[in-house]
């Protein structure tokens, strides 16, 4: 299960921590490093850091690139770690955020390990090896600073429902938590009658005090499975603390949303991404998704509470405060899955501790965080009903009043796109083929006939969420204007005659299976969008006002010409802000890492990448005194052909040669140093599966400086998409000439183009 890299077996003292809950979190928002997800309790996203700035950003280059691949370790087919639907995956992705806390670098990757790295060089220090198919979270994990007699903790939870406790020093299970270190949370109250079932992690956990604090991800059909609710553990122990119930049992508050029994072995209602808490309030926030059947609630009469709402418990105790629902009766997946930002808002003369509230519907609220009140006011407002039968969608939904809707919730065929004639002719005999339904916002799934939903199922903002800069009083925002085209049909008596997801035919609670055609709404050949851009966005919000301070196109479609391609693109991940006057942020399927100037929103940097980042960055200062912004690439999400790179890249300013390393073998005995490449590799070339011709042996002997050629010889691209790769490469530091590199184009378009 362990492993130590690098013979880091140095005893670590027992250090006395217990810093109050209090100053901790004042602690966090003042870290020159990042200590926890949202880099405070509070999820602001916010460093104090001011070396980087709009004046030297265009000097940013890569201080150093960790690759996660251990040699040796295959491509995960199909591995999804986010437990998100759609085609296979090529390589295996990370959505995780690098935590820095006393000079480590805490981080989670995709070959089921977890490691410890040196923040300046990138080198690991410790390794920690999962066994079986047992993956790590995938956006990271968390960290608790020790008390009397315990020294600080990593912990994070796995796909199989596992809740792990690691020496921050040395990467040794924690004695005394669970079973070596191991707690297995898939309890039988969790299962809820289900011993099959599985609440697996696709999120670091929160603490607060000596209380881990965990919610899970669950599944979004079929309705019967694993309960989403949230509990609190013991972080010394593993004992359970509390339990929050996600779908209120009979005898408590708001059980009477749930109609007749359907509370009964109901499965979503989770949260599987993000909380936050207030230390000195002793509040955690919970943000909790849609149910399953998440678009579908015949079979769920009412609001059905806490569907789709902000909880906002007793972090010692669990006990309810008071919630706040932005989706009745949710069937639009619409999940409140960002992380709640606890930032203070200046209205009215006065300074109100405040909680940003966004979802999938790109409306935000801001709220009071002590009491759950609306500082700008909401009101509910008339949407459609349903045509489906059996399905009564609730009859209003929460708008607020201030800030206007972040992204598109509506569609005409006014909004056709005219970017190329090519897609508008695409798009419009598309529409007209289907007789596809455009109205909204809130359109439920349509009866036998599709519909275009505004914000799609992927959300106009999702998991990636906010940054805030406190003293320009901005929030910063990515949002997605890409729709989701759906429609009903009866489901037929034979789950094998229907050809799609047998778990949600087979459930009986759901007597309808998805029409032919559906899908995002866009032209899958150019990958380009039926609506009129922005496809993606990135809006700053003045909190003190409720306006919108400035919004900007977020991507480029590089298919198009230079006077055409700032078009924005989707994007999941999020951003961060720093005392710079900077906003960073990957998140686009453009596969670049961008900053832009938090004051005005004009994009002041560009970094092409060697994979989408669909993650959220960090940005620390070493040891050496420099400021560094971290990122994680591997593509997923978005990426229709993402490229072969799973990288942890630093960027520091004039930060000279780029530091390469690569993870240490996959484990096999005894531990093994992680290997340096800082130069092209002498003596034999391996030939890895790829075939002789012209230009092999520089191919090989080039691409080796940094990865496995497996990864390489995975591929297969056209001559233009293995040059958009071998660029990406090269400013990541990749040593090559101009010869070399038209020499390898060659080679890899010949021997590793596409399959006719």
């Amino acid at each position: 299960m362990k492993r130590l890299a690098l013979g880091l077996m140095m005893a670590t003292a027992l250090v006395a921590l217990g810093n109050g809950a209090r100053g901790q979190a004042q602690s966090q928002a003042a870290s020159r490093e990042w200590p926890t997800y949202g880099h405070d309790e509070g999820g602001m996203r916010f460093s104090p850091l001011t070396q980087i700035t709009p004046a030297n950003v265009a000097r940013l280059s890569p201080a150093w690139v960790y690759h996660m691949k251990p040699a040796g370790a295959a491509v995960e087919q199909g591995f999804n770690p986010a437990g998100r639907g759609g085609p296979p995956a090529r390589f295996a992705e990370s959505e995780a955020t690098p935590l820095v806390i006393g000079g480590i670098l805490y981080i989670t990757t995709p070959y089921h390990r977890v490691v410890a790295l040196d923040p300046i060089s990138g080198k690991e220090v410790w390794v920690y090896n999962l066994s079986g198919n047992s993956q790590p979270a995938t956006r990271g994990v968390e960290y608790w600073p020790g008390s009397s007699g315990y020294p600080p903790r990593i912990i994070f939870g796995t796909s199989d429902g596992k809740l792990i406790a690691l020496d921050a020093k040395t990467g040794i299970p924690a004695a005394g938590f669970g079973e070596n270190g191991i707690l297995n949370t898939n309890t039988a109250e969790i299962l809820n009658g289900f011993p099959n079932a599985n609440d697996g992690y696709s999120s670091p956990p929160v603490i607060y005090k000596n209380i881990v604090i965990t919610g899970g991800r669950t599944q979004e059909a079929p309705t019967l499975g694993s309960a989403g609710d949230v509990r609190g553990w013991d972080v010394i122990t593993g004992k359970l603390i509390w339990t929050f119930h996600s779908v209120p049992r009979p005898g408590e508050r708001f059980h009477d949303t749930w109609g007749g029994d359907s509370w009964k072995g109901r499965s979503g209602t989770n949260v599987w991404g993000f909380m936050t808490v207030d230390s000195k309030r002793g509040i955690v926030y919970l943000p909790f998704g849609a149910p399953a059947s998440d678009r579908f609630g015949g079979d769920r009469a009412g609001a059905n509470l806490f569907d789709s709402s902000l909880v906002a418990v007793d972090a010692s105790t669990g006990k309810y405060l008071w919630h706040f629902q932005d989706v009745h009766h949710d069937i639009w997946d619409y999940d409140l899955e960002a992380p709640p930002a606890l930032i203070d808002v200046k209205h009215d003369g006065k300074a109100i501790p405040a909680v940003a509230v966004i979802n999938k519907t790109t409306l935000l609220f801001l709220l009071d965080r002590v009491t759950g009140k609306p500082i700008y006011g909401v009101e509910e407002r008339a949407v459609p009903k349903s045509d489906t039968p059996l399905e009564q969608a609730w009859p209003t939904q929460p708008f607020p009043l201030k800030p206007q809707p972040l992204g598109r919730m509506s569609m005409s065929l006014a909004d056709v796109a005219t970017v190329t004639p090519e897609l508008e002719a695409y798009c419009r005999k598309f529409i007209a083929d289907n007789n596809l339904r455009m109205d909204g916002p809130f359109v439920p799934v349509t009866y036998n006939r599709l519909r275009v939903q505004f914000p799609g199922t992927i959300g106009g903002a999702n998991w990636g969420g906010t940054s805030f800069d406190p003293t320009l009083g901005y929030l910063f925002v990515n949002t997605n204007d890409l729709g989701q085209v759906q429609g009903f049909q009866n489901r037929p008596a034979s789950p094998a005659a229907a050809g799609g997801p047998p778990g949600r035919f087979a459930d009986p609670n759901v007597p309808y299976t998805d029409m032919p055609n559906g899908g995002r709404f866009k032209d899958p050949v150019s990958n380009m969008m039926c609506n009129q851009p922005p496809w993606g966005s990135l809006t700053a919000v003045n909190v003190n006002t409720g306006d919108i301070a400035w919004t900007v196109p977020l991507g480029v479609t590089d298919s198009l010409p230079d006077d055409k391609k700032n078009t924005g693109r989707p994007s999941l991940g999020g951003s961060i802000a720093t005392a710079g006057d900077l906003v960073f942020i990957g998140a686009t399927d453009d596969a670049r890492f961008r900053a832009f100037d938090a004051k005005t929103g004009k994009e002041v940097w560009t970094q092409k990448m060697g994979a989408s980042a669909i993650s959220v960055p960090s940005s620390y200062e070493g040891k050496d005194g420099k400021q560094y912004v971290a990122v994680v690439t591997t593509g997923g999400g978005f990426s229709e052909a993402p490229l072969a790179d799973d990288s942890l890249t630093a960027f520091a300013v004039d930060s000279g040669p780029t530091i390469v390393t690569m993870a240490s073998p996959a484990p096999a005995g005894a531990p093994a140093p992680a290997p340096t490449r800082s130069a092209v590799p002498s003596g034999p070339i391996p030939s890895g599966g790829m075939p002789p011709g012209p230009g092999h042996d520089i191919t090989v002997r080039i691409c080796s400086q940094c990865h496995d050629i497996s990864i390489v010889a995975s591929q297969r691209h056209t001559r233009s998409q293995w040059a958009s790769l071998i660029d990406a490469m090269t400013a990541l530091g990749m040593a090559a000439s101009e010869d070399e590199i038209t020499q390898m184009q060659d080679y890899l378009s010949t021997a590793r183009g596409p399959q006719n």
